[in-house]
């Protein structure tokens, strides 16, 4: 590995409908499936995802900005969706990303999603791997 700046570090037991915690116990929650129908309260791997990629690309976009001596507000909104594989008949994800920027045009707010996109180490992750839509407006 190139040059660790740190670790993050969580253990998942009992799959989809189990439990997931962090190494330091902020996270700590049960599991549940949603596609199974089952009511009981739980956070699923792609609500934990889309909680990751949301922050670590809204951090990318408001760098961006900042190199661009754009002064801006932003709220990125993911929505990861678990998809039937019909490759494999098996499941894989997809994100939108939702990117609202104030203080900027609409060419601009494209321009800086498309920036933080190609900066952005959940996009550079997933790249090639998964589809990603971007939404970017100028609010």
């Amino acid at each position: 590995m190139s040059n660790v700046l740190f670790t993050s570090q969580a253990t998942a037991q009992g799959g989809r409908e189990g439990h997931v915690k962090s190494s330091d116990g902020i996270i700590d929650v049960k599991l549940v499936n949603p596609a199974s129908g089952s009511k009981e309260a739980g956070s699923n791997p792609e609500q934990l995802f889309a909680a990751g990629y949301s922050a670590c690309y809204d951090g990318a976009l408001n760098l961006m900005a900042s190199k661009q001596k754009k002064e801006i507000e932003s709220e990125v909104t993911a929505e990861v969706s678990l998809l039937k594989d019909e490759a494999d008949n098996g499941f894989k994800i997809g994100v939108v990303l939702n990117v609202n920027i104030k203080g900027v045009t609409q060419e601009e707010a494209e321009q800086l999603a498309k920036a933080a996109h190609d900066f952005c180490p959940y996009s550079k992750a997933t790249r090639g791997n998964i589809d990603v839509e971007l939404k970017p407006k100028a609010v």
